[in-house]
């Protein structure tokens, strides 16, 4: 049996508003699946930017080696790049270890490429120079098969033209928010078929499946294709090769 955990970037990710909590009781949450992955050694905890500085003093005063990631643009992309950029400062200053962006996907969808190569470049830079593993989420539920190859082929080749190959193994491309809003009960998060076009059209990127995975079985078939990270609100579920029924 593959054990999966350090593939398992555990998160949570809603708003107090989303979730019927007071602000308080939505960090405890946080802090919840904090100690849930210090106890079970999973790779990463993802959480909103204004957790980062408190969950990274939990996992300090635990004397875990656990990650601490969180997303920027959160969750539509349509920030600004200067707005992006502000945010990952924040991050950064409260210790966080990996970035996930929000790719403008709209603006891409739009024809805009340069909007979406500056602030790759310019999102990609910062971590890389701050020693943090930086993220891209394309949103493949917002986007045609067509589309998926070709933003996957434009970060290989941004990041080829851009950085080092020794960066690669930090940059990923990352499949999906688990906050798009889909029709007709379609997945809108990682889906096997994505994935093989992200994998194929990333190289020398990494992948990261969130979203979707719903059981041990698919999170192993997922690691076997080649995705290198996992991104699951059930990751104890997961770990235990227990099936379930969460959206993300």
């Amino acid at each position: 049996m593959m054990n999966i955990k350090k593939y398992l970037d555990s998160t949570y990710l809603k708003l107090p508003s989303q979730s019927n909590l007071t602000e308080e009781q939505n960090f405890e949450e946080a802090r919840k699946i904090t100690e849930e992955a210090i106890n079970n050694h999973f790779y990463l905890v993802m959480i909103r930017p204004n957790y980062v500085k408190r969950i990274k003093e939990i996992i300090t005063k635990f004397g875990s080696e656990v990650k601490v990631g969180t997303v920027i643009g959160f969750h539509e992309g349509t920030y600004s790049i200067k707005d992006k950029l502000t945010e990952a400062k924040k991050a950064i200053e409260d210790g966080v270890d990996e970035l996930d962006y929000v790719v403008n996907y709209e603006v891409f969808k739009k024809g805009e490429i340069e909007i979406v190569k500056k602030e790759f470049i310019e999102g990609t830079t910062l971590g890389l120079n701050k020693g943090k593993v930086v993220k891209w989420i394309i949103e493949i539920a917002a986007l045609s098969d067509e589309q998926i190859q070709t933003i996957c082929t434009y970060f290989s080749s941004w990041a080829q033209e851009n950085f080092k190959p020794i960066d690669f193994q930090n940059i990923f491309v990352k499949s999906s928010t688990g906050f798009y809003k889909t029709e007709d009960g379609k997945p809108n998060g990682a889906t096997f078929h994505a994935i093989e076009i992200m994998l194929k059209y990333s190289k020398p990127l990494q992948v990261k499946a969130a979203g979707g995975v719903r059981t041990y079985d698919e999170a192993v078939k997922m690691i076997e294709m080649g995705v290198k990270r996992i991104g699951t609100s059930s990751a104890k579920a997961l770990s235990e090769n227990k099936s379930t029924n969460s959206t993300y």
